[in-house]
């Protein structure tokens, strides 16, 4: 029983699926080559194409010498103490350090040690209004 006469199996393309099926493959093969290639790319030295982070510790100042300053910072309870060298290239913004004054020093690790790239004086807060 053929209720359309002009249908014939030939003439219907869903069961030319070979073609289909070469062109997806194809197209697979490709994602999946783009995919490795990316992948291989991606494993090439991270250290050598990024600068390292800048660090930073901020705390006061306990000791202070001209070649080197020692700052203490307490956080929940624990003391951290970090000593850093000054040469002269270490840059001081906001006046000279001085003793029991925060600050904020931008370090970079050194061979010597832990050297100062900047050094930041921090402003003590402005005392609170008085109320009338």
């Amino acid at each position: 029983m053929n209720f359309n006469p002009e249908f014939t199996l030939a003439s219907f393309h869903f069961f030319n699926l070979s073609y289909v099926q070469v062109f997806l493959r194809g197209i697979l093969s490709l994602l999946l080559l783009l995919a490795f290639s990316t992948e291989s790319r991606g494993k090439d030295d991270p250290s050598a194409t990024q600068p390292p982070p800048d660090q930073y510790f901020a705390g006061i100042v306990t000791a202070l010498s001209d070649t080197s300053v020692t700052i203490t910072r307490t956080n929940l309870g624990k003391s951290t103490v970090r000593t850093f060298i000054i040469t002269s290239e270490t840059v001081i913004q906001g006046g000279k350090p001085k003793l029991k004054t925060k600050v904020t020093v931008q370090w970079v690790k050194g061979d010597d040690g832990d050297r100062a790239v900047k050094i930041i004086l921090r402003a003590a807060a402005p005392p609170a209004p008085k109320k009338q």
